[in-house]
């Protein structure tokens, strides 16, 4: 495990952090009253907050099946969360034994539970960074110390950009990270978006913005440009509960609203 030590951890439980409010959203414990506090706002916004967690939950699991399944034996998880099991190691390795997964997080808690994160196959192996997704060369740099870099990868920023405003580089980060990709890799994203409720969409914005945090919805067609130069698997960006729901674990939501988050998968070639 690379970056912080786990004895010296200190966790700022003074705004709210995305990771954690995720883990509410899922039930889970690791959070604190101000990331409770939010995320109870963000849901009188859309009710359906708990949903869209789950949901996109849910979209990592097929993916990181279908990805196995096509042979990817490598794993880049880069904004992993506070451990929900199974986790993405779990279900690569249940397919592929031998599949080798580095996760990347920034919040100190998740680094709490990290050992959770590393309890891998005999055959295989799981390592976590504790380092920010726009220092790329540092995750870069450690991860290439577990995954071998001339040989396809499959690299995730699940419900990660949306985090990123144009800005701050969310496209040059994904360049970066993609460029250093052998042939064949894999790069999974997906990213909450306003195309259906622009005026909730904005109300959330300005909350974050208020807290002093970053979020920027992006529609179909902002996400489908990060794909760029790569060759997306069918059916292209679509909403995350319709990307390949054959494969499983598919949430039943109430209503006929779709759940407001895209989600993709592309080779590159």
């Amino acid at each position: 495990m690379t970056g912080q030590d786990p004895q010296s951890i200190e966790i700022d439980t003074s705004k709210p952090h995305p990771a954690r409010m995720y883990d509410w959203f899922l039930g889970g414990k690791d959070n604190y009253p101000v990331d409770e506090q939010m995320a109870r706002q963000l849901l009188v916004l859309d009710s359906r907050g708990r949903d869209m967690a789950r949901v996109n939950r849910a979209f990592m699991h097929r993916a990181t099946r279908w990805l196995a399944e096509q042979g990817v034996r490598q794993f880049l998880d880069i904004g992993t969360g506070i451990p929900t099991e199974p986790n993405l190691h779990q279900i690569a390795q249940q397919a592929a034994p031998d599949a080798r997964i580095v996760y990347c997080d920034n919040d100190p808690i998740v680094l709490a539970h990290a050992a959770a994160l590393l309890r891998s196959t005999s055959q295989g192996a799981t390592e976590y960074i504790q380092a920010d997704a726009r220092e790329p060369a540092t995750i870069l740099a450690e991860a290439g110390k577990v995954l071998d870099f001339d040989k396809p990868i499959a690299l995730s920023l699940l419900a990660l950009l949306h985090f990123l405003d144009d800005e701050d580089g969310a496209a040059e980060l994904v360049d970066r990270l993609v460029g250093q990709l052998a042939p064949g890799s894999y790069l999974v994203l997906s990213h909450t978006t306003g195309d259906f409720n622009p005026e909730g969409a904005a109300q959330a914005r300005a909350m974050y913005k208020a807290r002093g945090m970053t979020l920027r919805p992006r529609s179909r067609a902002e996400l489908a440009a990060f794909f760029d130069g790569l060759d997306l698997v069918e059916p292209g960006v679509s909403l995350s509960a319709d990307w390949h729901p054959e494969l499983g674990e598919v949430i039943d939501v109430p209503g006929d609203e779709p759940i407001p988050g895209y989600a993709g998968v592309a080779r590159k070639p």
